[in-house]
């Protein structure tokens, strides 16, 4: 019987194509860390000559919001992973241990984008081509969600093919609450994968919710705990995860606690410490069970199982390309800017009710309205 490695060396060409884009070295853009680590396999053992591609979002002052310059990072890195023979899969995740992604720099948009939307319609061509880029990817993609993972980093996060969480993490959409809708992914994916009912909840209230709920909700593939108290690793304690029915039958597995319970919950992860190395372990064993199948096999299941995502986000992407744009003269101008002048004692959200009651009688937008609708506006100091 033949020897695999005398026939790899027997038949190796002289040179390969290269179908990257740009050369490798123009891959690497400040706030985008591109790195390569070796395959393993189930036991352990590393497969030599093979990799998992890591790209991660390298901006955790802001909770890894992506700048533009990111958003360009991102999908030469999704180009490179997807071209490179060497690569088994793509691990997606954020730097440290707060936040995968908390969506687009909000700083950005509200000193930049708003009041400009023909710059922010270039912007949102760059932001859906990095979905696309992940969609397009030839290998699969794992969403290693070490932290938040929200607005803008929710739909990038769905995108991915799968998704493993530690469950410190909360999920969520932010666009209603800061001048936005949920229109760059979210709106296509959620009701794909959790139902119309629950897309509903998530888009339009914008309430966090936690790793355990992502799970029952079917949002993530895998959970591990991330927090040890004493040197041992205990579940979440902000969240109910020792039952999955309250007394009315409701279920309330993964919903967060209240009152009391919620800040000793808190408490308790402030005295303990995070530790993703169970996540860590979580993702190379996916990553191991990945290698262990055909290439070619894989990349045509990974083209059908994407369609009911897929089919969604090329049907409406365009159009809310340009909805966002023209939005970013009004209330996306508004609740942006909010979010980047607010601050914890004011609130980084604007006075909805007044706005609501200026847009009730006729009030146009205009410069004058907008200040007055800004945390701490008109409060006595």
């Amino acid at each position: 019987m033949p020897d695999p490695d005398a026939v790899i060396a027997s038949t190796k060409p002289e040179a390969l194509v290269d179908h990257n884009l740009v050369p490798e070295a123009e891959t690497v853009v400040p706030g985008i860390l591109y790195e390569k680590r070796p395959a393993r396999r189930p036991d352990g053992s590393v497969a030599d000559g093979l990799y998992n591609a890591w790209i991660t979002l390298d901006n955790p002052k802001q909770y890894n919001a992506y700048t533009t310059e990111m958003v360009k990072g991102a999908i030469l890195a999704f180009r490179r992973a997807s071209v490179d023979r060497e690569v088994n899969a793509v691990v997606f995740t954020g730097a440290g241990d707060k936040a995968f992604c908390t969506g687009g720099n909000t700083k950005e948009y509200a000193e930049y984008y708003a009041g400009n939307p023909q710059e922010y319609r270039q912007y949102m061509r760059l932001f859906n081509d990095m979905v696309s880029a992940i969609f397009g990817c030839d290998k699969p993609v794992i969403c290693r969600v070490n932290g938040m993972r929200i607005g803008g980093g929710q739909e990038i996060g769905m995108a991915c093919d799968f998704s493993v969480a530690q469950d410190l993490a909360n999920f969520g959409q932010a666009g209603p609450k800061h001048g936005s809708a949920a229109i760059g992914g979210s709106t296509d994916f959620l009701p794909v994968m959790i139902g119309c009912e629950q897309a509903m909840v998530s888009g339009t209230l914008c309430e966090p919710f936690s790793a355990h709920k992502a799970y029952r909700l079917g949002i993530i593939s895998g959970i591990v705990p991330a927090l040890k108290v004493d040197g041992a690793f205990v579940p979440n304690p902000t969240v109910v995860t020792d039952r999955m029915f309250d007394e009315f039958g409701r279920i309330v597995h993964g919903e967060f606690k209240t009152g009391a319970e919620f800040k000793a919950g808190r408490e308790t992860i402030k005295a303990g410490e995070t530790d993703l190395s169970q996540l860590d372990e979580a993702v190379e064993t996916l990553c191991a069970k990945l290698l262990g199948t055909f290439p070619e096999c894989m990349t045509k299941s990974l083209e059908e199982l994407r369609k009911p995502k897929l089919e969604a986000w090329n049907k409406n992407k365009e159009n809310s390309r340009s909805w966002l744009a023209l939005n970013m003269m009004n209330e996306a101008r508004t609740g942006f800017r909010a979010f980047n002048e607010g601050s914890r004692e004011t609130g980084r959200e604007i006075d909805f009710v007044k706005l609501r009651q200026a847009l009730a009688v006729g009030t146009p937008w205009t410069p004058e309205l907008i200040e007055s609708l800004m945390p701490g506006a008109g409060r006595d100091d």
